[in-house]
């Protein structure tokens, strides 16, 4: 295995970026000390794609990045410049669109399609269905075309034909276009059908994303030749493997991937919640590190001040209970509703897997099923033929004893648990593969995209696999995490998923510190017109999204801040949602925010600067705390210098990279130095050990050592005063002393 990368460096392309954007950037990664340059995935995707996760075709480099040309120069203008390229591949799914040619072919042939069984599709079910219309399927809507074999096609859609299904006459008739429509593999329908009808597996809710079965052996050499050319080429280094808890067999999945490439290093994105670790057998580096930004915003949080902000939110807001009862609920919302057709599917697979002597109707079961993924504390459990670990039988029976409780008998939740702990049948098998998939899915949506968008109290701690009622860590529980992470770790503070970038979450942290100062805020912007008018807790929320992104001189703030506005209130989905949004009670919250962004344009307050004094320092140290630990740090584009930007859309904006070239605030600096240092002392940072303690109240100090003299030492203030005495940093709240 090569050496350890000193630092992942993600750069996000497309929408106007391509390989010779990360050609250029190459000389001012060198300078930074970088040795490993991450991309987002570059196979061909949809046209106009803004991330590449909705891969069209996985055997082509996507022709507006620059296509195999355009990559191959930049593997040899990298490989020039010492630095390898990882690449972040996308085995779950591929999009479910008309440019998929993939699909195309199972359109148009079905199960006589080479591709048939490349997607997960229940061909159980009948024809495959396409909800791309936008309304119910009427055949005078549609006209044949002899084009490319024969064509179904309305205008704005067209659908390939079933060989031998094009008439020669009454092409524009409809009673014609309804039979030759009857005769094709799929049935064209609504796009709201997608809600509870849908016959192919998607990515959470999204029906555009179709499931892959790469747990089959044609499937994953399909879907991977080009990335294994790549690797043998010597063009790419390491792998990134995208939601690696969506496929039914993710162990075997990364086993099968290690034996094709046994010297390539694979890092794997896997939300690991509480206590939770990665699975040991696992061939994998490590995961991509959301828990490492968890753990460093939860170490920073200052407890007492947590504790006063609770107080002033519950006041002011309502509130009660905790965020995991919030969750629970948003769980049944979020399986009734936006993956209704996952729940159906379960109850489906769950009749065949318990069998009819158990006598369970359909009313039973789905409650059973509504109950089993309500009290689900994690993303998945790993079951498969060849393997049941102790731990997945644990989860289990702790999910069932819950689950009993709100059942009126636990008869068929007990024989459902039992179908996927023993399995005696193929359906048992296929019930326990397919709701292991589902509990990701839940979470994720009844999480990160409801609950996290509801339970305000504190955004900082609202983050990709945090736990919100578990906001704070103190020095021992920080020094048990620390001693945990292995050398092929990741530890990230910001990426392309997270909620807001790490110096937007510090200042969303620095409220924590003075929540005075932000209980002034909010008393200020109460007294805006038609503030009372918008729901409380929404208010807390514009408030926190606001202090995170304000930056003075901007001229974008109120434009970014109603885009994510619209996305909160939609995710949270209280007063509006995607699928049917409501405008007017979208208008009062944007048009609070739009008057507070105005307000504080003219003349911010002094209470918001104290904040941002404040989250200044902490985001210092954050970022010496990252660079230092035990891992490997991750920096996305543009977080060596401050970033203030929110979730997606919001963090794909593109960074001044000739502005971060030649910056001297401290933060680029202090980036700077720790890069310089990881690079010139690899092997120490590979091996030293780590401890964490807190030699006094209100400072926070990591030390690195091994055998030899080499020593580093970081130490931060959480409450305001300076520290001195860094050898190699001594300025905003941090020391760093190195002794070589």
């Amino acid at each position: 295995m090569p050496p350890l990368p000193t630092a992942l460096y993600h750069l996000l392309l497309r929408e106007g970026r391509t390989f010779q954007t990360a050609v250029d950037l190459l000389p001012h990664l060198i300078r930074l000390g970088v040795t490993h340059l991450y991309l987002s995935p570059i196979l061909q995707a949809t046209e106009g794609s803004t991330h590449g996760y909705d891969v069209t075709d996985p055997t082509k480099i996507d022709t507006s990045l620059g296509g195999r040309e355009g990559f191959s120069a930049l593997a040899a203008a990298a490989r020039e410049a010492g630095i390898a390229i990882v690449l972040d591949i996308v085995p779950n799914h591929t999009a479910f669109n008309l440019e998929n040619p993939w699909l195309l072919d199972v359109l148009k042939h079905g199960t006589d399609s080479r591709y048939a069984r490349h997607f997960d599709i229940d061909w159980d079910k009948g024809r495959l269905l396409v909800p791309m219309l936008p309304s119910p399927f009427d055949p005078a809507d549609f006209r044949l075309e002899e084009h490319a074999g024969g064509r179904l096609t309305n205008g704005a859609l067209s659908f390939p034909l079933r060989p031998g299904t094009l008439p020669d006459s009454g092409r524009d008739d409809p009673e014609t276009i309804a039979r030759v429509h009857d005769a094709q593999p799929y049935r064209l329908s609504f796009w709201e059908m997608e809600r509870d009808s849908i016959t192919h597996r998607r990515f959470f809710n999204v029906t555009g994303l179709i499931g892959m079965r790469v747990e089959d052996e044609a499937v994953f050499e399909d879907t991977h030749a080009l990335i294994f050319d790549l690797v043998r080429a010597g063009e790419v280094q390491g792998l990134r493997v995208d939601h690696v808890d969506g496929l039914t067999d993710p162990a075997g999945y990364l086993e099968r991937l290690a034996a094709a490439l046994p010297d390539t290093p694979v890092w794997v994105e896997k939300i690991l919640t509480g206590p939770e670790c990665l699975p040991p057998d696992w061939k994998t580096m490590g995961t991509t590190g959301y828990e490492s930004a968890r753990a460093l915003a939860r170490a920073l949080t200052d407890a007492p001040g947590l504790e006063e902000l609770d107080h002033l939110w519950r006041a002011a807001t309502g509130r009660t209970g905790t965020f995991e009862e919030a969750l629970e609920t948003a769980k049944i919302e979020v399986i009734e509703g936006d993956l209704a057709a996952e729940l159906l599917q379960l109850v489906d697979l769950g009749r065949a897997a318990i069998g009819p002597g158990a006598e369970a109707g359909d009313a039973w079961l789905r409650e059973a099923i509504l109950a089993l993924l309500r009290h689900f504390p994690r993303y998945r459990t790993y079951l498969t033929d060849g393997t049941t670990r102790d731990e997945d039988r644990r989860i289990l029976d702790e999910v069932l004893t819950a689950a009993a409780k709100d059942l009126r008998s636990d008869r068929v939740a007990r024989a459902l648990v039992r179908a996927m702990t023993d399995p005696a049948t193929a359906e048992a098998r296929r019930f326990r593969d397919r709701f292991q998939q589902v509990t990701g899915a839940l979470l994720a949506k009844a999480h990160e995209d409801t609950a996290a968008f509801r339970w305000n109290r504190y955004l900082a701690a609202n983050e990709v696999g945090s736990l919100p009622d578990e906001a704070v860590l103190d020095a021992a529980g920080f020094d048990a995490f620390v001693q945990r992470i292995a050398p092929g770790h990741v530890n990230l503070t910001s990426t392309h998923d997270t909620k807001r970038a790490e110096d937007a979450r510090m200042r969303l942290v620095a409220i924590s510190h003075l929540p005075r100062q932000f209980h002034a805020l909010w008393q200020e912007a109460n007294q805006l017109p038609g503030a009372q008018d918008v729901p409380a807790n929404l208010r807390w929320y514009i408030l926190q999204t606001l202090l995170a992104m304000w930056e003075d001189g901007r001229d974008d703030i109120a434009p970014r801040l109603t885009t994510h506005l619209e996305k909160a209130m939609r995710e949270a989905k209280e007063i509006t949602n995607w699928t049917h949004p409501r405008h007017d009670a979208e208008a009062g919250p944007l048009a609070f925010a739009a008057a507070l962004a105005s307000r504080w344009a003219e003349a911010l307050p002094e209470a918001a600067r104290a904040l941002f004094r404040r989250a200044d320092r902490l985001s210092l140290a954050q970022t010496a705390l990252k660079f230092a630990m035990p891992g490997i740090p991750y920096i996305y584009q543009g977080t060596e210098g401050m970033q203030h930007l929110l979730t997606d859309p919001d963090n794909r904006l593109a960074p001044d990279f000739a502005a971060l070239e030649c910056s001297d605030a401290p933060k680029a600096r202090l980036t700077r130095a720790l890069m310089r240092l990881r690079f010139d002392e690899r092997a120490f940072f590979e091996q030293a050990g780590a401890r964490v303690d807190s030699p006094a109240p209100g400072l926070l100090r990591l030390i690195r050592s091994g055998d030899g003299p080499r020593r580093l030492e970081v130490t931060v203030e959480l409450d305001g005063r300076d520290v001195s005495g860094g050898s190699l940093w001594s300025e905003g709240g941090v020391s760093v002393d190195w002794t070589a």
